[in-house]
């Protein structure tokens, strides 16, 4: 567990007065690895080297307290004046005139000229305690920035003194019970120029801006806090038009929900080989496959599906444009325009080289906090590699994957592999990170190239284990059932001749049994024929022996007639004729 997690049940889970208040800084992030903020009435000391945006940082501290807490402030500044400090903040969208006139703001601006101090002999602050005295009472302040301490002690070489000084300053502050940021630039070897602020300090903050490969980052770390738990590890933080936001990618815990529902991809094929409903909700799915396969057609489909069911949907493209993107996508009957114009769809493309690593980071986790989409696209992760070691972007997509599930938000990463590679391998090692695994790849074969989808994994539902062919039309994508025969897998026209082979032959098999069936008929009709003829000569034969039957039947009747009547001449005795006797 990150230390700042630990904090958190800490900080939580006691109730007590002992326990040290904080003052919360607004700044996107800090609060969450400071576990609450800075220290209440005490003072934090903010130092890095130039650029490193310790200026922004409590510039912001002051602004945030003033429009989301209602806590007044005093900007004490040795280097700009308070026209040039309204400048510098103004692109972050911080109006520094209008929290002036509503009391919410001061800013004094404290020439000191090195000279000057020489002159006067010995140090004192007393000077400066009623300057910000004053400033602190007008407003009714609670928190203070002193901009910086090096102008402010420039001119004092006696190590005694400027830690007594910096004490003084220190007790001051927390006497008036501000709560107080310093900033400090950094020394050669040492936190801060004199080495000293860093320990009379509550708290520490170090601000670094460093160069990888001509990429600058920057990176915040809590290098000090006294009475509480905090987050130690370095944070990458990210300086643009909302101001400071700072990503506590430490927090690796695996402790979100598990959605049960299932969305579609937007491809109806896709959904039955995966289970028949699609992708759960929430999870990650990884799209791998060498260039030209069709990975961000994929994409691209699960997106216009979601758009289209309402949902919003955040996509990071680091080789495309949006208009290019666009224009492809709708050669395929994909039309995102739309989503663009309706606020459903957030298109986001840069190169991989315009930021760190952890800058990337950064700017992903602002954009999905203030967009909230439901499902985000990070086209393609394997960009990723120019900036950093695959080590690097292996941890980086970890803590994405990480907070994307945390959020309940489906995740789609596309993924460049090698041609000449293993299928079951990503350029940068994230396959077991992901709960759906798609790997669409070119199948080679008659002298041709066409593409193979291939269900790797699937986590949580059954899913199908077969190749489908992958084809990209004007209607969109179409997943065919690939042919395997004696001959191996087939595709393209080598699969269409093969199909065409075997519609002629079902067509030659077709026929040869509609003229068998005819022949059939056909001696069908001749023995029905010849049955016919039997039956009527039957018939006639019949009826001539049946006269002949009839014919001897009365002849017999009219000679027993007249033998009867002959008798009835001769008055013959007839019972002994008929009998045969003579008398």
């Amino acid at each position: 567990m990150d230390t700042y997690e630990s904090a958190k049940i800490v900080d939580t889970s006691i109730e007590s007065s002992n326990v040290l208040k904080k003052t919360p800084t607004g700044i996107k992030g800090f609060d969450e690895i400071s576990v609450g903020g800075l220290p209440r009435g005490r003072t934090t000391l903010v130092c890095g080297s130039a650029g490193s945006g310790k200026t922004l940082f409590a510039m912001e501290f002051l602004v945030r307290g003033a429009t989301e807490h209602v806590e007044p402030g005093v900007f004490l500044a040795f280097e700009e004046t308070a026209v040039e400090l309204a400048q510098s903040v103004a692109s972050l969208g911080f109006d520094l005139d209008a929290l002036i006139a509503r009391k919410l703001l001061a800013i004094d601006y404290v020439h000191v000229e090195r000279s000057e101090i020489l002159e006067t002999g010995d140090y004192d602050l007393n000077g400066l305690f009623v300057r910000l005295a004053y400033a602190i009472d007008s407003v009714g302040a609670k928190r203070v920035v002193i901009d910086s301490l090096e102008t402010l002690f420039s001119a004092l070489g006696d190590e005694a003194i400027l830690r007594s000084e910096l004490r003084r300053l220190f007790r001051w502050l927390k006497d008036r019970g501000v709560t107080a940021v310093i900033t400090a630039e950094r020394g050669d070897g040492t936190l801060t120029r004199h080495g000293i602020e860093e320990y009379v300090s509550d708290c520490v903050i170090l601000l670094e801006q460093r160069v990888h490969e001509r990429v600058a980052t920057r990176y915040l770390r809590v290098v000090k806090y006294r009475g509480t738990m905090h987050g130690t590890n370095e944070y990458p933080f990210l300086i643009d038009a909302g101001g400071i936001s700072v990503v506590p990618v430490t927090s690796l815990g695996l402790e979100h929900n598990a959605s049960e529902e299932r969305m579609s991809t937007g491809v109806p094929r896709l959904d039955a080989m995966l289970g028949g409903k699609g992708i759960y909700r929430g999870s990650s799915v990884l799209i791998s496959g060498t260039a030209g396969t069709g990975k961000s057609s994929l994409a691209a489909h699960v997106v216009h599906n979601a758009c289209r069911r309402g949902e919003r949907c955040l996509y990071f493209a680091f080789e495309e444009s949006q208009g290019q993107f666009v224009r492809n996508m709708r050669s395929i009957g994909v039309d995102l325009q739309p989503w663009l114009d309706q606020g459903r769809l957030l298109f986001k493309a840069s190169r991989p080289t315009l930021f760190g690593l952890e800058m990337h980071l950064a700017n992903m986790h602002r954009l999905v906090e203030s967009f909230e989409p439901s499902v985000v696209v990070i086209d393609h992760v394997t960009n990723f590699s120019m900036v950093a070691t695959t080590f690097e972007v292996r941890a980086m997509l970890m803590r994405l994957v990480d907070f994307l599930k945390s959020r309940g938000i489906t995740a789609i990463f596309t993924s460049l592999t090698a041609g000449s590679g293993a299928l079951e391998e990503t350029d940068v090692g994230i396959s077991s990170l992901m709960d759906t695994w798609l790997l669409v790849q070119f199948l080679e074969g008659s002298g041709e190239r066409n593409r193979g989808l291939y269900v790797l994994k699937s986590r949580g539902m059954s899913h199908s284990n077969q190749v489908r062919e992958f084809h990209l039309g004007d209607h969109g994508i179409d997943l065919l059932d690939v042919y395997v025969g004696p001959a191996g897998v087939l595709t393209g026209s080598a699969r269409q001749a093969q199909e065409a082979q075997e519609r002629a032959d079902a067509i030659t098999r077709q026929q040869a049994i509609e003229r068998k069936q005819r022949e059939l008929a056909r001696k069908r009709a001749q023995v029905e024929a010849q049955i016919l003829s039997l039956r009527a000569e039957f018939e006639a034969e019949e009826q001539e022996v049946l006269a002949i039957v009839e014919q001897d039947k009365h002849r017999e009747t009219t000679l027993r007639h007249d033998r009867e009547q002959r008798a009835r001449l001769r008055n013959a005795d007839t019972s002994k004729q008929q009998t045969g006797g003579t008398g």
